[in-house]
This record gives structure tokens, C-alpha cells and sequence, in this order.
């Protein structure tokens, strides 16, 4: 994995504590509702990098306030880490509907086109494999 990332700018490093991601699952929420895709792909993407790259740990709200402030999200970040039941219920719908769809259990799960699932880290030829299905 580590040098699949490093080939696309990446410097993965796997220092961050893994712990309970559902408060970073209703800021992904929260930044959808906000800005749509374009802005829950911001903060996925700074999700990622503070993992994988900067062995934060993405469950502390610390974390997701500073991934939201350089987001853009700042003051609504700071809504949601206020409030439990914002985007709570929404996330676990969405958690249902999907374990139910596609027998998700975990991540990543890759959903393409809607009709092909990927559970786990995939290597880049399964993703062109799929592509080409597509074509």
C-alpha cells in the first residue's frame, strides 16, 4: 500500500489509533448536506491525510474540528461536535441501507456504477478490471 500511495503523492504512514469513526462519518454527512459531493470529497480527502499521512486519530474531535476548520466547515463542525444527535440518525440509516444493498460490514467498500462492490483495499488492476466492464 505504501508504495502503491507513494506512487500518487502520498505518504501513507500507519501510526494513527484506529477507534470509533462515527463522529468523522456525520462530519462527511455534514459536509454533503453543506456543499454536496464536492465538498464531502474536500473533507474525506482531509480525513485521509490526517490518517494515513499524519497519524492523527481521526475519531477525536480535536481532529475533526481542524480538518473542518481547513475545510471550510469550521462553525458547523463545531455545531455537530455539540450536538449527538446531529446527522446521527441520518448516518446510521445510511448504515443500514447499504449493509442491507451490498452486505457492507466495513471499509472500504467501493460501490461503482452502482452495480459493483469491493470490499477492502483493491489493487489497482481489480479498479481497471471493473472500469472495462463499464466501457
Amino acid at each position: 500500500m505504501k508504495n502503491a500511495a507513494s506512487e500518487h503523492g502520498i505518504k501513507m504512514s500507519y501510526g494513527g489509533t484506529v477507534g470509533n469513526t462515527f463522529d468523522s462519518h456525520r462530519l462527511i454527512w455534514l459536509a454533503r448536506e453543506v456543499g454536496g459531493s464536492e465538498m464531502q470529497d474536500m473533507v474525506v480527502e482531509r480525513l485521509f491525510k490526517a490518517y494515513f499521512e499524519e497519524n492523527k486519530s481521526i475519531e477525536t474531535k480535536e481532529v475533526l474540528q481542524l480538518c473542518a476548520d481547513e475545510t471550510g466547515l469550521g462553525e458547523k463542525c463545531k455545531q455537530l461536535l455539540d450536538n449527538d444527535h446531529m446527522g446521527r440518525e441520518e448516518v446510521e440509516k445510511e448504515k443500514q441501507e447499504y449493509g442491507r444493498t451490498f452486505q457492507c460490514t466495513g471499509v472500504p467498500m467501493f460501490i461503482v456504477d452502482g452495480q459493483y462492490v469491493l470490499n477492502g483495499a483493491q489493487e489497482d488492476s481489480t479498479f481497471l478490471r471493473v472500469f472495462s466492464r463499464l466501457s
